[in-house]
């Protein structure tokens, strides 16, 4: 089994704190944000319609994001969907910070 690819999404400081954009890896769209410190990636498409998360609503002190379209509200840290009218998950990768680079790791397939 293959390691899972790892790509530099951005220098530190070329992301404001509580912003999200989106990324298309191998054809993948990702949403990452930046809270504080932290990091987080998800895939970008709503699992209830096909919309951009990343054009939704962040909320930097609960780690979420609402879908712009009917107000699911997703975790950044798991990808749950958090209220309905979402009922699945939306993949979360990993992110690493390294000597002022970011980087995402892929985890898993869509759900």
């Amino acid at each position: 089994m293959s390691n899972p690819p790892t790509v530099k999404l951005c220098d530190v400081d070329s992301l404001d704190n509580e912003s999200i954009t989106t990324t298309e890896i191998d054809g993948r769209l990702i949403a990452y944000a930046r809270i504080g410190d932290e990091w987080f990636a998800i895939d970008d498409t709503c699992s209830h319609a096909n919309v951009s998360l990343a054009d939704g609503y962040l909320e930097g002190e609960d780690k979420t994001i609402e879908c712009p379209l009917h107000g699911s509200l997703f975790s950044l840290e798991t990808g749950e969907a958090l209220t309905l009218p979402a009922i699945k998950p939306v993949v979360s990768h990993t992110v690493s910070v390294t000597n002022g680079e970011v980087f995402v790791t892929i985890t898993g397939d869509t759900k």
